[in-house]
């Protein structure tokens, strides 16, 4: 009998997958349950998932977009983009969305930086801790540590 399967790649045990696209075999777990990942087809006489060798590139993905800062929702959504009947500037706008949230956050982390930096400046970085500025502020709620 003549194997059908000539060429066919072959299908990849989750060690194989995780260890090709650089991440944990939890992980590729992880996301099977979040629904990045569809789910895979089992060994009948073992029970292993056995994943098609695309997954890899599918959890490459999702880890540069994990990267640039999208959340696992965000990335379903792009990766379901390439089902939906959408083109490019759909794209280019949730980027364009990603970039102001990012914006958003550097501000908030100046923010933050520059109330902690005032604190910081205000402590003489001795004495007892009941005269402590930073402790105070923090216990009275001052502007400067909100």
């Amino acid at each position: 009998m003549a194997d059908t399967n000539i060429g066919a790649p072959r299908p990849l045990t989750i060690g194989k997958i995780a260890q090709g696209a650089g991440i944990g075999v939890e992980t590729v777990r992880y996301y099977e349950r979040e629904k990045l990942l569809p789910k895979p087809a089992r060994d009948p006489s073992s029970g292993y998932r056995l994943y098609p060798p695309s997954t890899i590139a599918r959890l490459q993905f999702i880890a540069r977009a994990k990267r640039l800062g999208f959340t696992l929702r965000e990335t379903r959504e792009l990766l379901d983009l390439r089902r939906a009947s959408v083109d490019c500037g759909n794209v280019r706008s949730r980027a364009h969305e990603k970039i102001i949230q990012v914006r958003e956050k550097i501000a908030e982390l100046q923010r933050i930086e520059g109330a902690l930096l005032r604190l910081a400046d205000a402590c003489p970085g001795v004495g007892e801790l009941d005269n402590c500025p930073i402790l105070a502020a923090l216990e009275q709620g001052e502007p400067d540590a909100d």
